[in-house]
């Protein structure tokens, strides 16, 4: 590929280490989902652009089928909005690793808000914010993360 946008692949790797609380019930997934969810890496492609999102998140992808708002829910330009203001916040952490935790922050984001990524992967990079937010106790910006 030409260009691999949005890449959050190590931050798994170091966080997902510890143990989790569950925070969702999976008496309502198809065994399908389960499976699915059981890989906790989340690729997100839009091959007419040639842009790729990679998340490596132990728990993400469960978390994406069972709580996140259904695709939809929102409109592109709001994934786009929100996803531009935590991008920024995002890359600030990363260049500031002194004042905050540099296994959280560890790879910028390249985010170009004058790109049309499509909506699966706008929606897919917000759920990724929002979960991270909610998961770590973090907050990206002035909006309180909620789903």
């Amino acid at each position: 590929m030409k260009n691999i946008i949005l890449a959050v692949v190590t931050i798994g790797l170091l966080i997902g280490c510890h143990s989790k609380k569950s925070l969702v019930s999976q008496n309502n997934l198809t065994e399908e989902q389960l499976a699915a969810a059981q890989n906790d890496t989340v690729s997100i492609t839009n091959d007419e652009l040639e842009y790729e999102i990679i998340i490596i998140e132990p728990g993400f992808n469960i978390w994406l089928m069972t709580n996140a708002r259904p695709e939809g829910y929102y409109s592109q330009s709001f994934l786009e909005n929100r996803n531009y203001q935590y991008v920024v916040e995002w890359n600030q952490r990363v260049m500031q690793s002194r004042g905050f935790d540099p296994n959280l922050y560890q790879l910028p984001i390249d985010y170009n808000p004058q790109i049309d990524y499509g909506y699966e992967v706008n929606y897919k990079l917000y759920n990724y914010f929002i979960y991270f937010q909610l998961t770590y106790n973090q907050r990206l910006g002035p909006f309180t993360p909620r789903i």
